[in-house]
């Protein structure tokens, strides 16, 4: 496709949009050059097909004003060289103590950031923005997807998902029978705390071998391999598992030499049933393995609580095509180190109605609402932001995060529902992971700007309530907002998508963001020696809190 540079035409009239077509770039990389100072509206660059930040890549958190003690670097940069059977061998928690920006990348181009939208939110009455997330936009979506028939980008539907819970059984699996399975995870910290913009869910699909024996579908072999894969993700020996048949299978699949009904599995070399030829190896998926995420306004009810509406913001999918070695993971992350090194752009891989492809073997597709409020697919530049945290983040498992975070065992599978869980400690720490979160960041948010958090859960000096934080007994209490901060966050939201303008920024904020760079000095460290820390996101379902004696001095 032929394009025009961007930073070009705009030292040419604006009446000459329209018709240039002059210089040609591939369509995964641009030599525009990011200006947050620039006067053109986002539906400009999407309407010509243009990048405006060749670094999307880089996501706005990235440019928290750390005071080099405030870190929330390090949920995504992390070193586990300790750990050689770990795939992911980017090893880039150095990053906690160097920017290593590109020349683009060292300008912050998340204009939506420096917004205030207190005016805008004022003019949106409180029912109108209740109303309109309670609206199904997903059924809408997969309607015309099924009607375009040029489409050949896969169709995610799950009947009844707009309704969150009610599609599914009170083990996740899907009442459709499409074989998806929700699945109760904890939320990452912190962009994915509902106090801060969103609710959502997660599901997974394993492919057809994995659900079936003799080519039969079964539920038991589902859940079977389901576990193993838990296992083989966390690293674990053995797991709690629904009750499963063996005599019916005719299968021992605790190796115990007894046919028997059990609720525990040990780990194993193959997966079972009709995928029995494929090995498991340690915190990679088997190939064609799906997720489908979506991403949810704060609903409100009457009362005030806090819940998952019917309207999605956002549709993703994640699709396995090729599975790659370990060995072979390496020479990828050996590649992205040294194209790091050289100050290289990112080159996204453009697969058209499929979305982009991240190098790692996973297909990456996205959906957002247009000006109307119904799901589109996003453009290339949208879509590059999402290989950001999917592609080379040196704390993810297989570039993904929510799976490994989901409660340990049968008691993970359903409906995703905070009430259910606790800030259990991660792997290898022992206070919560939520608290340490706050104690290291200095606030309820990267940016720690989140007043209401703040106000709740931090003392006059700054620092941790932390007798406050333990007591409470459930995420739910921890992390969701008042009615008044979800109102106006959707608010916020909805303002972004009437501009559409998701290529300055998703983040709905409703001021100004104080704490953030507008420009990176890369020879200042984000962050002090001493406020680097190692960290899994793995969670110990098991543990106890333990209070830890250290906090960001304010």
């Amino acid at each position: 496709m032929k394009k025009f540079i961007f930073k070009y035409v705009l030292l040419i009239a604006s009446t000459l949009l329209l018709g240039c077509n002059e210089s040609q770039v591939t369509a995964t990389s641009s030599t525009a050059t990011a200006n947050s100072n620039q006067s053109y509206p986002a539906t400009e660059y999407l309407k010509h097909d243009e990048t405006y930040n060749p670094e999307a890549v880089i996501p706005p958190q990235c440019y928290t004003k750390t005071n080099g003690v405030n870190n929330p670097c390090y949920v995504c940069h992390q070193t586990y060289k300790e750990n050689p059977s770990r795939p992911n061998v980017m090893n880039d928690g150095n990053l906690q103590g160097a920017y290593e920006f590109s020349e683009v990348g060292e300008t912050n181009s998340w204009q939506n950031l420096f917004k205030n939208r207190t005016d805008i939110i004022a003019k949106i009455a409180d029912q109108q923005i209740l109303s309109y997330i309670e609206q199904d936009n997903y059924t809408p979506f997969i309607n015309t997807l099924k009607n375009k028939q040029d489409w050949v980008g896969g169709i995610h539907h799950i009947k009844d998902l707009e309704k969150g819970a009610v599609a599914f059984d009170h083990q996740g699996v899907a009442k459709d029978n499409s074989h998806w399975v929700a699945f109760n995870y904890k939320p990452f910290p912190s962009t994915f705390w509902p106090t801060n913009g969103s609710t959502g869910d997660v599901m997974i699909r394993l492919p057809q071998a994995f659900r079936e024996l003799n080519g039969q579908y079964q539920r038991d072999i589902y859940f079977a391999n389901l576990a193993l894969l838990e296992m083989v993700i966390k690293d674990l020996s053995q797991i709690s598992v629904p009750t499963l048949n063996e005599k019916a299978l005719g299968l021992d699949l605790n190796q115990d030499g007894q046919l028997t009904t059990i609720d525990q599995l040990k780990r194993h070399a193959y997966y079972f049933g009709d995928a029995a030829q494929i090995k498991t190896t340690t915190m990679l998926y088997p190939e064609n393995t799906e997720f489908l995420h979506t991403v949810r306004y704060l609903g409100v009810d009457e009362n005030g609580n806090i819940h998952i509406p019917k309207r999605m913001k956002e549709v993703r999918y994640m699709k396995k095509t090729l599975f790659r070695e370990p060995v072979s993971l390496a020479s990828a992350y050996y590649k992205e180190v040294k194209e790091k090194h050289f100050e290289n752009l990112p080159i996204t891989t453009n697969l058209g109605d499929r979305g982009i492809g991240n190098g790692f073997g996973w297909e990456i597709q996205g959906f957002i609402e247009n000006k109307n409020g119904q799901l589109r697919q996003q453009n290339h530049e949208e879509m590059t932001f999402c290989n950001g945290c999917h592609k080379t983040v040196g704390s993810t498992i297989d570039q993904t995060f929510s799976f490994a975070r989901k409660i340990d065992g049968v008691a993970g599978w359903g409906y995703i529902d905070l009430t259910k869980m606790q800030d259990v400690p991660n792997k290898g720490e022992s206070q919560g992971e939520y608290l340490t979160y706050m104690q290291r960041v200095g606030g309820g948010d990267e940016f720690r700007q989140n007043q209401e958090m703040l106000a709740k859960w931090f003392n006059l000096d700054g620092t941790v309530n932390t007798q406050k934080v333990l007591a409470v007994d459930n995420l739910y209490d921890l992390i969701m907002p008042s009615k008044t901060r979800a109102l106006k966050l959707n608010k916020a939201y909805y303002s972004i998508v009437q501009e559409q303008s998701y290529i300055f920024g998703r983040d709905a904020t409703v001021l100004e963001a104080s704490n953030v760079l507008t420009h990176i000095d890369g020879s200042q460290a984000p962050l002090k020696a001493e406020h680097r820390f190692q960290w899994d996101m793995r969670l110990n379902w098991q543990g106890k809190q333990h209070i830890a004696a250290t906090q960001v001095n304010p």
